[in-house]
């Protein structure tokens, strides 16, 4: 800070002995010109430490000056005064016991706090022909010091080459500013090294052996620097992805047996199977053998498509294979004949139309009376007659699984209907 060539004041009054002193320097006119400078020393301030408010080309024929906490120059924020002519100190409502004011009207704050930071005013009140006066306004920051960081990981033990890792510095600090270190050295320039906005966050994407660390993290601030202790990621060793083969894709219901098995194969893993995202549970029909590598499945359903997951581990995890979805080829189902009514009149238009639930799509056929007599899912027959009773069955076919149905009915066509009030006088 340096020494200073102005001794402070020794003789002090509180301002409650002298409201009448308080109220000329309130009276002061506005200050027109500034005539002074202020300079912090030093000029940036950690807490607990001492600042100098230092007074340049302090101008001559000084009546009084006074420091005010803030910009206003009022009762309540003021600190301390000197008045020239009765050599006396003067101790205002702001004043906190650890201010010190010498005769070049540089004012010493010791030991300060964050209630100390802010804007300071110095009034300076000159002698001659009037009343005139010389405002200074400066402002100082109080930084605090830096707390020692640490560093957090989303995970300590990632995949070779294959798993992201977030690094955090903590805490969060107000005006600081961070830095990392790997190996002792500044962060090198890597797409998979990348830091976020503010610097506080490291993201790592695919950890090789050459990025492990360790790494440490600095939190620094214009009065202080902390830096953390070193963090090492465990690299563990790369999995390889796993793949499914199975003998049939297209399984027929009830009927093909499934055998997945799950590639590579190693001693060093365990494995796992998966359906539908859920983990595969124990069934009596589900057989697999003791690794677990291969599953079989005697018979399949049609609501089993999957998709079938494998998933190979060590002690540390696992990964898993891309999904296999099953195409589970069945029926047809027996099918159902649309409306299930079956009276008709003369006249009439018939439309019939038959579904079967089947993978593929099954093939329909109409006959009418054991005759065939169209393709198709639907029939249709415009104005019928009496002729056209008789039995109508839907036949369906599915030609991957072989397997057949059908359905019938017995349709009655009865004479032309005649209304009532035509019918009479017949």
């Amino acid at each position: 800070m340096g020494s200073l060539s102005a001794p402070p004041f020794t003789q002090r009054i509180t301002w409650k002995g002298l409201l009448l002193t308080a109220s000329l320097l309130n009276f002061w006119n506005p200050p027109t010109t500034a005539q002074v400078m202020i300079e912090a020393q030093p000029p940036k301030v950690s807490e607990g430490k001492d600042v100098l408010l230092l007074v340049h080309n302090l101008p001559h024929n000084l009546a009084s000056y006074s420091w005010h906490k803030g910009r206003m120059m009022d009762l309540q924020h003021y600190i301390t005064s000197y008045v020239v002519a009765s050599q006396i100190i003067l101790s205002g409502p702001a004043y906190s016991g650890r201010e010190t004011l010498y005769s070049n009207a540089s004012l010493l704050i010791q030991n300060v706090t964050r209630e100390d930071a802010g804007s300071y005013t110095l009034n300076i009140r000159q002698r001659g022909d009037g009343i005139r006066g010389v405002t200074g306004h400066f402002t100082f920051t109080l930084y605090l010091d830096t707390p020692k960081p640490s560093i957090s990981s989303s995970n300590l033990n990632p995949r070779e080459d294959m798993d992201m890792v977030i690094l955090t510095c903590d805490p969060e600090t107000p005006d600081a500013s961070y830095l990392w270190w790997m190996n002792g050295q500044s962060l090198p320039v890597t797409h998979r090294l990348q830091l976020s906005k503010t610097n506080r966050t490291l993201f790592l994407f695919g950890v090789t052996k050459d990025i492990t660390g360790p790494y440490e993290c600095e939190i620094q601030n214009p009065v202080s620097a902390s830096r953390s202790d070193p963090v090492t990621l465990n690299l563990l060793p790369k999995l390889p992805k796993p793949y499914i083969t199975i003998n049939n894709l297209n399984p027929r219901e009830n009927k093909d047996v499934l055998s997945f098995t799950c590639e590579p194969k190693s001693k060093n893993y365990t494995y796992r199977w998966w359906i539908n995202g859920w983990r595969l549970p124990v069934s009596p029909r589900v057989k697999r053998p003791i690794e677990n590598r291969i599953l079989i499945l005697p018979s399949v359903i049609r609501n089993e498509t999957g998709p079938y997951e494998c998933e190979i581990r060590d002690r540390y995890g696992g990964i898993r294979s891309n999904p296999v979805t099953l195409n589970v080829l069945y029926g047809p189902d027996l099918p159902s004949i649309y409306p299930s009514f079956a009276y008709y009149r003369s006249g009439e238009n018939l439309y019939l139309s038959c579904f079967a639930d089947s993978n593929p799509p099954a093939e329909y056929s109409w006959t009418i009376n054991g005759k065939f007599q169209q393709s198709g899912q639907n029939l249709s027959i415009p104005q019928i007659t009496t002729k056209h009773s008789g039995l109508y069955a839907c036949s369906v076919r599915n030609s991957a699984t072989g397997k057949e149905s059908s359905r019938s009915i017995t349709v009655k066509v009865s004479g032309k209907w005649i209304p009532t009030s035509l019918a009479i006088g017949f």
